[in-house]
């Protein structure tokens, strides 16, 4: 995050007399291009004079002269290529989610209820993407920007090419940058990571998530007792547990097995019927936007077979029985909704068929060929079993 950042014929400047105090520049920015495997492909994206340099003092006088346009209030600066930006797991569990835990440490008493001091941002800069190449085929992303942030404004490569051509240096207030390529550069080897963990280096409140949450549940038409209310195990007579299954059996790949399905969806409507859970099993293409951010914003349990529909857990509201129970073929595990699950402050669990674990005990990361098959194994009784005992976790218990 910057404050007095300028931009001249399309190159970042850091007007600084002493240069040694930043990082490696190519750890704060790339050349944006895409992100593909090999070191040749490494070495082109990383910075030169012409994405960002560090000057002094006298140097930006003699570039800028004795003015510059100022772009005032907080703005966010995405660097990177359109190949992640239209995938909703992408754009709102790595871009947005990283932006946000960065810049929300600047206020670290955020509250429950998620009233905040600083302002929020006032545009978003796309440097490498059109203006029609951000959305994602099921248009999450622009019910979330525009739910989380409703006055943003939003410029794009187009944009950012048009300011270039001008000739005439800007300088921003304040600027935030997300650059997936220099945060690679930062990962530490051999450690479990993720592209927004660097953003919790910096301390934050335990409720940073909460103003995004609260505004994209509200924007959905959510009731305010279940957007902002308290634990539902707290006042059990008017709220009731919320378990969702997400069902992957409508799609072509990373299914259950048949059988184990259904007796999944069995076993969940026993707990239902013995405890008077709320139980949904849910396709998520088959339900409204506004349908499918309000289930997860009334969810306790979110279970499901890995990858992106569970993408859905970031609207769930933490509670100390708040739990994602994310279903792997046996040996093979990735750390993504286990990472966001946690950062959230909930709970996750892997199983392996009638195998569950959970942090700090976990498997390595593992992609076998089976990873993304159709004949995924699961035991429902063991699964319904965890489900039941996440459920009555006493309040004071965060973890087990």
């Amino acid at each position: 995050m910057f404050d007095q950042l300028y931009m001249l014929n399309g190159t970042l400047y850091i007007v600084s007399n002493r240069s040694s105090s930043f990082p490696e520049l190519r750890f704060i920015y790339s050349t944006g291009r895409d992100i593909l495997n090999g070191m040749e492909e490494k070495l082109k994206r990383l910075p030169t004079d012409k994405e960002i340099r560090i000057i002094s003092g006298a140097e930006a006088r003699r570039l800028f002269g004795t003015s510059a346009t100022r772009i005032d209030g907080p703005n966010w600066l995405v660097n990177e290529p359109q190949m992640f930006i239209t995938h909703y797991y992408h754009f709102t569990a790595e871009v947005l989610f990283g932006l946000w835990r960065a810049y929300s440490s600047l206020d670290p008493h955020i509250t429950p209820d998620g009233v905040f001091s600083v302002p929020p941002p006032q545009r978003l800069f796309f440097t490498h993407v059109g203006c029609s190449e951000w959305r994602d085929y099921a248009s999450m992303n622009e019910w979330v920007l525009r739910g989380a942030f409703p006055s943003i404004s939003m410029e794009f490569s187009s944009d950012w090419a048009d300011r270039a051509k001008t000739a005439r240096p800007f300088v921003f207030d304040r600027v935030l940058i997300f650059d997936r390529s220099a945060a690679h550069l930062g990962a530490p080897p051999g450690l479990p990571w993720r592209i927004a963990s660097e953003a919790f280096v910096s301390h934050g409140s335990p409720h940073w998530w909460s103003p995004v949450r609260n505004n994209v549940l509200e924007f959905s038409g959510l009731a305010h007792e279940w957007v902002l209310g308290p634990d539902p195990g707290s006042i059990a007579t008017k709220q009731e547990f919320v378990i969702t299954y997400i069902s992957r059996q409508g799609w072509s790949r990373r299914k259950l097995r048949e059988s184990d399905h259904e007796e999944l969806v069995r076993q969940l409507m026993r707990l239902k019927e013995r405890y008077g859970y709320e139980v949904n099993v849910v396709e998520m293409n088959k339900l409204t936007r506004a349908e499918q951010f309000q289930l997860a914003g009334r969810t306790t349990i979110m279970i499901g077979v890995h990858g992106n529909g569970l993408t859905s857990l970031m609207w769930m509201r933490p509670t100390p029985r708040s739990t994602v129970i994310e279903i792997f073929c046996p040996q093979g595990f990735g750390f993504d909704y286990e990472y966001t699950t946690r950062a959230f402050g909930m709970v996750h669990y892997g199983v392996w068929n009638n195998i569950t674990f959970t942090s700090p005990d976990l498997p390595p990361e593992n992609w076998p060929d089976e990873f993304q098959g159709n004949n995924i194994p699961v035991d429902g009784a063991v699964v319904a079993d965890l489900v039941h005992r996440r459920l009555q976790v006493d309040q004071t218990d965060s973890n087990r």
